[in-house]
């Protein structure tokens, strides 16, 4: 079995993998000041609330954009688990050629999703990624990735509208009534819901027109890629777990050489 750990700015998803199945998969909220210790009892309990025993992981590959939590997750692994220990870093083999201008500033998770989306779905291929950032990143056809976009996540934007705004109350991301709110709820709701499908899709238009000439596929992954593709036009696939998948495939192409 093999223990997949993607660790972002607001969510640490973890998942189990054994031959190409993902068996078992959490989301938790990611903290920087868990010790070593607090988060292999969270292992642990994860672990055994599915009836796995430690012994059986075998490999842990380890994918992060918080360099203060890679370092105590690898330590943490390694301390808890009798496996092979895999993290991503710049320079790994990843079976993905990075054009990019510096390929070391291509996070782990983005390496993961291209790699996934491209082998799971063929390219050319676009992946969005709905995290604490909404990331586009664009994999041609022979399966190089080329470059993307970031602008801010959907719950970040949420936030700081909340934050900064004293008259205005949170609201849920969903679709509202109708365009034309009657009310702050309403209204806010609209905002949110039709204005980030919005984006995404300009976003996702003008890739394709850069591009130009090819089908270009578009897949979609991470908290609110399932709500966004209610009402998007260009999303295509959701897959929820494909940075696992990728993890999992990066683990594979280092396992093999």
């Amino acid at each position: 079995m093999l223990l997949a750990i993607d660790v972002g700015n607001t969510h640490l998803v973890l998942g189990i993998i054994e031959g190409e199945r993902i068996l078992h998969h959490w989301r938790i909220a990611t903290d920087r000041e868990k010790t070593e210790d607090e988060l292999g009892l969270i292992l642990l309990e994860l672990l055994h609330s599915v009836d796995i025993a430690p012994k059986r992981i075998r490999r842990v590959v380890i994918g992060s954009v918080v360099p203060a939590l890679t370092e105590a997750l690898t330590l943490t692994t390694e301390k808890y688990f009798s496996a092979e220990i895999l993290t991503v870093h710049a320079g790994i083999r990843t079976g993905l050629p990075l054009l990019f201008d510096n390929p070391g500033e291509v996070g782990a998770d983005r390496i993961a999703n291209s790699l996934a989306a491209y082998r799971r779905y063929g390219g050319p291929v676009i992946v969005v990624d709905f995290g604490t950032a909404t990331t586009f990143d664009y994999i041609n056809g022979r399966g190089e990735y080329e470059g993307g976009v970031i602008i801010p996540g959907i719950g970040i934007s949420m936030d700081a509208l909340f934050r900064h705004a004293a008259k205005l109350s949170k609201v849920d991301y969903q679709r509202p009534p109708r365009v034309i709110g009657k009310n702050t709820v309403h209204s806010l709701q609209s905002g949110f819901y039709y204005g980030f499908s919005a984006q995404v899709d300009g976003v996702l238009r003008r890739m394709k027109e850069e591009i130009g000439g090819e089908k270009v596929g578009v897949v979609a992954t991470g908290g609110y890629g399932r709500l966004v593709e209610e009402e998007s036009e260009e999303i295509q696939i959701v897959d929820p777990a494909l940075t696992l998948y990728g993890l999992w495939m990066i683990a594979n192409e280092n396992e093999k050489r």
